[in-house]
C-alpha cells in the first residue's frame, strides 16, 4: 500500500508536467486470502512382481489479497486537491525535525512580500517569461531559518483559542514561531535579520503565523500557503522531459536556468528502459520516470510532499469502489 501511494504520488506529477489531470485512489480495505490444499494416496501395482505399493504427497499454499480502493471526487476532491493548507497544520510538522527550508519551498507561496512563486504555466511566449518571481530574499530566509532551526534556536508553539470555540466548531489554532537568544555572534547576526525580515516586535520575542499575503503588521508573518495541487504543480514543472516528447507536442519546454534545474527539490529522471536503482518509478506514455534511490535530498523532499498530501485528505463518504483481487 506504501509502494501505490509513492507511485500514485509521482504519477500525479508526471501526468500534471504533460497538462493531464491527476487523480487519487484511497485504499479503503485490504483483504489477504490463504488457501492450503493438501492431498494424498497410496495404491498398489498389481501387474509388477513382486507386488509394491507406491504413494505420494501433495502441497499447495495460495495467497489471494484483494484491494479495494475508493476514488476522491466531489467535495472530498476539492478539499484534498485545491484549499490550501492552514498554517496551524503545515508549521508544526517543524516541531517534529523536518527541515523547515524544504518545508517552506514546497508549501508556501509567499511570506509577507516574499515571493516563492515559479508559474509551471510559464511559457517563452508569455510576457513575464523572463521575469524570476523566485526571490533572493525569500530563498535567504529559509536557508536561516534552517540554520536557526539546526542550532536550536526557532521553535513552534500552538495555542488553542478556546473563546472561539461552540458547540459546532472546535477551538481555532494560533501558531507562532519563536526564536531563542544566543551569546553566538554569528548566530546572533542570523536571528537579528531574520527578525527584521519577519517584522518582529520589538516588544515580544515571537510572531503569530497567519494565513495571507501582503505587507503584514508589527508581530505578525503572512503566509500565503499552497493547495496540494499547487505544490504538485510547482514540482511538476522542474520535471526536464524527453526531447523527442517536446518536439511531438506532448509537452511544453520549461524555462528554467542550468542553475534552477540545480536547485530543484525533487529530481525526477526518464528513459526508455526500465530503471536499476529506482525509489519510485511510473510508466508514463513509453517512458519511465522515477526517483534515483541514491538521491537522498529528492528522496526527502518526495517523502515531505507526501506527508502533506495526508494532511490535505478528508474523510469520504461511501460511493464508488474499485476492487482489485491479485492473485499470486
Amino acid at each position: 500500500m506504501i509502494e501505490s501511494n509513492k507511485q500514485q504520488t509521482l504519477l500525479n506529477l508526471v501526468r500534471l508536467r504533460y497538462a493531464d489531470a491527476p487523480g487519487m485512489l484511497n485504499t479503503t480495505q485490504v483483504i489477504s486470502g490463504y488457501q492450503l490444499q493438501q492431498s494424498s494416496f497410496l495404491g498398489v501395482a498389481s501387474d509388477t512382481f513382486p507386488i509394491r505399493p507406491n504413494g505420494g504427497i501433495a502441497g499447495q499454499f495460495q495467497e489471494t489479497p484483494t484491494f479495494t480502493f475508493q476514488p476522491v471526487t466531489g467535495d472530498a476532491y476539492a478539499y484534498s486537491f485545491l484549499r490550501p493548507l492552514p498554517p496551524a497544520t503545515l508549521l508544526p510538522l517543524a516541531m517534529g525535525g523536518l527541515p523547515i527550508d524544504i518545508l517552506l519551498r514546497l508549501s508556501v507561496q509567499s511570506v509577507n512580500m516574499m515571493s516563492n512563486n515559479r508559474p509551471f504555466s510559464k511559457n517563452s511566449d508569455d510576457l513575464t517569461a523572463a521575469a524570476n518571481t523566485q526571490t533572493t530574499e525569500f530563498l535567504e530566509l529559509i536557508h536561516d531559518l534552517r540554520v536557526l532551526q539546526a542550532a536550536g534556536l526557532l521553535s513552534i508553539q500552538l495555542e488553542q483559542d478556546k473563546a472561539s470555540a461552540t458547540d459546532k466548531t472546535p477551538p481555532h489554532s494560533r501558531v507562532y514561531l519563536s526564536l531563542t537568544a544566543t551569546d553566538d555572534a554569528h548566530l546572533l547576526a542570523i536571528e537579528q535579520k531574520v527578525k527584521k525580515l519577519l517584522h518582529f516586535s520589538s516588544r515580544s520575542s515571537r510572531v503569530e503565523i497567519v494565513y495571507g499575503v501582503g505587507e503584514a503588521q508589527p508581530g505578525e508573518v503572512r503566509l500565503l500557503t499552497r493547495s496540494m495541487l499547487s505544490i504538485l504543480g510547482q514540482v511538476a514543472y522542474q520535471i526536464q522531459i524527453p526531447d523527442d516528447e517536446i518536439s511531438s507536442g506532448s509537452t511544453r519546454r520549461n524555462n528554467t536556468s542550468q542553475n534552477e534545474e540545480d536547485q530543484s527539490l525533487i529530481k525526477v529522471y526518464s528513459s526508455h528502459k526500465r530503471p536499476h536503482h529506482d525509489f519510485v518509478s511510473v510508466h508514463y506514455d513509453d517512458y519511465y520516470y522515477w526517483i534515483d534511490k541514491r538521491d537522498f535530498d529528492s528522496k526527502l523532499a518526495f517523502t515531505m510532499m507526501q506527508m502533506l498530501s495526508e494532511l490535505s485528505k478528508t474523510t469520504q463518504n461511501p460511493g464508488s469502489v474499485v476492487t482489485i483481487p491479485v492473485n499470486r
